[in-house]
């Protein structure tokens, strides 16, 4: 038991360190080459990762400044929501034991 819990916290810290690889602010996107729909589902996704990375770095945010405007605010609103709303929009139906 504890080898597997182990091993899917060493699993768990790569993935989260390969993430911050692709994080808004590290230089990826200049005003030549912005940020577009893609871009923003994955800063949606990765957003609260940003956000703790943020707090030590302050290059680094939750949202990338060179964007392409419309495209990329749809898919970075499009990952938060479908990331981190959806637990709110699933209900469980409780059964009523009479």
């Amino acid at each position: 038991m504890i080898k597997k819990i182990s091993i899917a916290t060493i699993i768990l810290v790569l993935v989260v360190i390969t993430m911050t690889g692709c994080i808004p602010g590290d230089g990826t996107a200049t005003a030549a080459h912005k940020a577009g729909f893609f871009w923003g589902i994955w800063h949606g996704w990765i957003a609260p990762i940003s956000l703790i990375v943020g707090l030590f770095d302050h290059n680094i945010s939750i949202y990338e400044t060179y964007n392409t405007g419309w495209l990329y605010d749809l898919g970075f609103y499009a990952a938060i929501i479908s990331g981190f709303g959806g637990f709110s929009f699933s209900r469980r139906k409780r059964k009523n034991d009479h």
